[in-house]
Parts: structure tokens; C-alpha cells; sequence
């Protein structure tokens, strides 16, 4: 019973959350540059953000039992400050200052990659909540997210959703071996750090492959008209497997590493 009780409570603030007008901070900008993807994880369905079916203004809704190929067109619309602090779905609490969103089916968490389909960016957010409940919207961004993909300012936005698969991220060690023989026609990187020196560089690539890490490569590159070294893994034949990668160099202590799409 406490649990049903706690399921209607979580979507009458969803369907008032559809209902109400919402904005952005009055007295915060982000810079879209600055805003990092969320790192996905291999995290357990939330107990409370997945029943089998639940039902929004006289229409139901069923929940997937597995985010497994799951694409997605359609709009893409945020939430910011009228629920920034109250619950999701999943039970965390909203912050629009973090990479996360809401779908109406996704099994809770689900990290997915969204794509602007009009100026091409793309970023990666963790699915913890639910809605939009408007029709032809398919996916509700934080403040953060529409902001660095480009639609804090139009309020929607076409999009392409991609589910991550992370059930074959291993939490437990930091080894990873990345497949040598990926598609020479790959163009997904992950970018480990950039140095000044050749010689750390070099330095920092020997360490990747004494732990295992393949397919270590320095690219040498300019920025602000000086010499770059860039410490890269790849070329990487999916984004699951970036994504796998990038969470095994966190682990080592790489915090700054990210996934580059050429």
C-alpha cells in the first residue's frame, strides 16, 4: 500500500510539472562549454521508478523491461526551477544543474545520448525521471542539458535518443582492453589528457599500456598557436565501448578524460 501510495504522490507532481510554466535561474549562466556529460554507470533499476504500467491524465503508460537498441525521434523539451530539489521518479532528488532528464517508458536509470538534429550536438544524460507528458515530446532535459545542447533559449528542440547499454561496464577493476582491430573508419576517441611536453605524453600513453589499455596513440596538434600533445584511445567502434573505456580511466584517477565524436 506504501508503495502505491508513494507511486501516485510521484506522478501527480509529474502531471503538475506538465501543467505549470517553468525557467531557468534568474541569477546563474552556464556555460555551455564548460557543462560535462554524465558519466554512465552500470546502476540497479530504481524500486521505485519502474512499475509494470502507470497512468498520466487518462492515458497509460507501460515501462520497458530493457533499454536494450532503444532509438527515438521526436522533440525534446527541459524542466528548471519550479522542481529543482523535489523528488523524480527514480526517488533522487531534481537537479537542473546536473546531466539528467525524464522519459515516459525508459526503465529508470537509463543513460542515453541525445542528438540535436538541427545544429548536430550531442550530449549524454542519466534518464531518472518521468514525462514529458505532451504530446510529440519525447524527452524532458535539465537545465543543464538543454543549455549545452543548445535549447535552454528555443524551449524544444528535434532530437535523436540513443540508450547506452552499461551492462557491460565492470565497476570492479581498471583494466579494459579496447579491441585492436577496431574499424579503421572510426571516428569515436577518447581523449585521456593533453599535454605541453612530448615527453609526458609518452609518458602517460606507456602507463595506459602497461595497464592493458590498447589502441593508445599521441597526437600531436596545435592550441593557441602552440604545440599540443594529445594522449588518445582509439579510434573506438561504438559508443558503449567509449563510454566502458572512459569509466576504467576514471577509476585510475583520469578524471578529466571524455569521449570525442569527430
Amino acid at each position: 500500500m506504501k508503495f502505491k501510495v508513494l507511486l501516485i504522490v510521484v506522478f501527480v507532481l509529474l502531471i503538475s510539472s506538465c501543467a505549470l510554466r517553468d525557467s531557468a535561474p534568474s541569477n546563474v549562466r552556464l556555460d555551455a562549454n564548460q557543462i560535462r556529460d554524465a558519466i554512465p554507470a552500470n546502476e540497479p533499476f530504481s524500486r521505485y521508478g519502474n512499475p509494470e504500467s502507470y497512468e498520466v491524465m487518462g492515458k497509460t503508460y507501460r515501462v520497458l523491461k530493457s533499454n536494450q537498441g532503444f532509438v527515438q525521434k521526436g522533440d525534446a523539451s527541459w524542466y528548471g526551477t519550479k522542481f529543482h530539489g523535489k523528488k523524480t521518479s527514480s526517488g533522487e532528488d531534481y537537479d537542473m544543474y546536473a546531466m539528467t532528464a525524464a522519459h515516459k517508458t525508459l526503465p529508470l536509470p537509463t543513460y542515453v545520448e541525445v542528438k540535436h538534429l538541427d545544429n548536430g550536438k550531442k550530449v549524454i544524460v542519466k534518464v531518472n525521471d518521468r514525462g514529458p507528458f505532451h504530446d510529440g515530446r519525447i524527452i524532458d532535459l535539465s537545465y543543464a542539458a538543454a543549455t549545452k545542447l543548445g535549447i535552454a533559449g528555443t524551449g524544444t528542440g528535434r532530437v535523436e535518443i540513443r540508450a547506452i547499454n552499461t551492462s557491460g561496464l565492470d565497476l570492479n577493476t581498471s583494466a579494459v582492453v579496447v579491441p585492436s582491430a577496431v574499424q579503421p573508419s572510426g571516428k569515436i576517441h577518447v581523449q585521456v589528457a593533453a599535454f605541453k611536453l612530448s615527453e609526458k605524453a609518452e609518458q602517460v600513453a606507456t602507463e595506459l599500456r602497461d595497464k592493458r589499455f590498447q589502441s593508445v596513440r599521441v597526437y600531436e596538434g596545435k592550441s593557441d598557436g602552440k604545440k599540443m600533445y594529445r594522449v588518445r584511445i582509439g579510434p573506438i567502434p561504438n559508443m558503449d565501448l567509449a563510454y566502458r573505456v572512459l569509466k576504467n580511466l576514471n577509476n585510475i584517477g583520469h578524471n578529466t578524460a571524455s569521449v570525442l565524436l569527430d
